[in-house]
């Protein structure tokens, strides 16, 4: 869809700009490293990501709008064979969508191989709006691969898709950021809504808690399938985030792509 690509990159930008300036007012947390060689590291890891992807359209020219599209010309998925009105297929396929996600979350922590991959985001030690950009390139791309298949399965209209990846970037940001909310409206929100005390949890170095809490946009899942932690046992400001056995390496970039294929 024309212009589709830049208007998702402002939003993106923007969010990550507001979020950025709402921590520096009011942080929950103390930094453990210093801020600007993380966010270099971090978004170093997203420019390579997204290169990735630009890789990856090489061999499959269309990433997960473009298959929505195609499903949609060829008549192929659920939604192309019902005549739905509009508004309910965009609500039921943004639905779908963050299930997915949040089953590939799941799933990430429970699959070893996949899990060598994923702890490129959670070795970040200092968890703000910059940790949600920093998934290995290779994580990307096999979530890309998801969502074109969820795409062609569907069948759900383009603006759907859309719609969703702005929710997915939006939500992901904020849950992520090193934010101090007003306890009342985090108990609101979270209610529907993932919050960055929520999410936080899911970044200690304790297991039980790491293993918990997979959402990024809803919090309705973990909920429906028991995975919902509400508060970390060492509280907030006391509370460990990152890896148990790391150090101050995962600053480093070249340290953090590689760190799948070592033997921690």
């Amino acid at each position: 869809m024309e212009h589709e690509a830049l208007i998702r990159l402002a939003i993106f930008l923007g969010l990550f700009a507001i979020l950025a300036g709402a921590e520096a007012w009011m942080p929950r947390r103390d930094r453990r490293q210093p801020q600007a060689r993380r966010w270099l590291t971090n978004w170093s890891i997203l420019i390579l990501g997204t290169l990735g992807l630009r890789l990856l359209a090489l061999f499959l020219p269309l990433l997960a709008v473009g298959a929505a599209l195609d499903a949609a010309a060829q008549g192929w998925g659920l939604f192309n064979r019902l005549d739905w009105p509009i508004w309910l297929e965009i609500l039921l396929a943004v639905l779908i969508f963050d299930f997915a996600i949040w089953l590939q979350h799941l799933i990430t922590h429970k699959v070893p191989l996949l899990w060598r991959l994923h702890r490129v985001h959670h070795a970040d030690v200092d968890m703000d709006v910059s940790t949600a950009i920093r998934f290995h390139p290779v994580e990307i791309a096999l979530s890309m691969l998801l969502k074109i298949g969820l795409a062609y399965l569907l069948g759900p209209a383009a603006l759907a898709v859309i719609l969703f990846e702005i929710l997915l970037n939006g939500t992901a940001l904020f849950t992520h950021a090193n934010l101090r909310l007003p306890l009342p409206l985090d108990a609101l929100l979270r209610r529907v809504f993932v919050t960055p005390d929520m999410h936080r949890v899911h970044h200690s170095v304790h297991r039980v808690e790491h293993d918990s809490n997979y959402g990024f946009a809803l919090s309705i899942w973990d909920r429906l399938f028991g995975t919902y932690r509400a508060q970390p046992r060492d509280g907030h400001q006391g509370m460990v985030t990152g890896l148990k056995w790391q150090d101050g390496r995962p600053a480093r970039l070249l340290w953090s792509l590689a760190l799948p294929f070592t033997r921690r």
